[in-house]
């Protein structure tokens, strides 16, 4: 029962795919597809953030063009495990600021970087635990999202190509390192989308909280989608239609929706205990 049934894009484009510590048969990250227009996706950009440029540096498939960071950050940055590049350019949290805007908490590191490639659908093979937004737009609801999909071992995040935040800092910032370390993928029309990911043997569940059950039972089978809709308006019809089941997060107190990225998390703490605990 979501507020972004009734809150919250991105490209993509994963990092790092999700399994890659020592499970058999990745051999490091896994990428997926997208239609997005060229246009949406920059040349390069900033992500910044202690988490966020740890993880960028961490990423083998991530090119980063220039680190920038104070001396404490570039300190920080090795305590979280960090490889700095030999050509690190020194910098002062003033230059950030003027560089990022004043409102980006850049915690005296920023990372220019090469957007990530585009990936294909096809390309989801064993993943079990996906996440599809429907028209989801504030960028901080969608890192939020990733950042749980990332931490409950979800495979990939699928957004449409309009309507939905582009790969930026603020998002990487919200994501926290997760965009690094999850597959995201941006289709053209979700209706179809849903539709090849039911070929592919996913059961989609949408979440809305005029749902025809609780969503602790329409939670099924062994490769599970959880779609949510977006702030307002929720899901749209044809997403609906799309979805094996449309369920609802049955909520005791006075208020009875959630943000989308809290019913996310509680969606994706669901999908996990039914899926048990092993990631793909």
């Amino acid at each position: 029962m979501t507020d972004e049934s009734k809150h919250s894009r991105s490209q993509r484009q994963p990092g790092h795919f999700r399994g890659g510590k020592g499970k058999p048969g990745h051999n490091g990250p896994r990428r997926f597809a997208s239609n997005a227009p060229a246009e949406r996706r920059p040349d390069q950009l900033w992500i910044y953030g202690i988490h966020a440029v740890a993880a960028v540096l961490a990423n083998p498939r991530r090119k980063v063009l220039q680190l920038l960071a104070t001396q404490n950050a570039a300190g920080r940055l090795v305590e979280e495990g960090a490889t700095l590049p030999g050509d690190l350019k020194d910098t002062s949290p003033r230059d950030l600021d003027k560089l990022l805007g004043s409102e980006a908490v850049h915690q005296g590191a920023a990372v220019e970087v090469a957007p990530l490639a585009p990936l294909d659908l096809d390309a989801l093979g064993d993943a079990r635990l996906i996440v599809v937004l429907d028209q989801v737009t504030d960028p901080h609801n969608v890192g939020a999202i990733l950042r749980s999909a990332v931490a409950f071992g979800a495979d990939a995040l699928i957004t449409t190509g309009r309507h939905a935040p582009t790969e930026t800092g603020v998002l990487a910032k919200s994501a926290s390192g997760a965009l690094e370390n999850i597959a995201m993928i941006e289709v053209p029309n979700l209706a179809t989308a849903l539709t090849d990911l039911r070929d592919m043997g996913f059961s989609c569940v949408g979440l809305d909280s005029e749902g025809t059950m609780p969503l602790e039972e329409g939670i099924r089978g062994d490769k599970i989608a959880l779609v949510l809709g977006a702030e307002g308006k929720g899901l749209r019809r044809l997403t609906r239609d799309r979805c094996d089941i449309v369920a609802r997060l049955d909520m005791p107190g006075a208020i009875k929706s959630l943000n989308v990225s809290n019913a996310a998390v509680l969606s994706l703490y669901l999908a996990r205990r039914h899926l048990g605990t092993a990631t793909s």
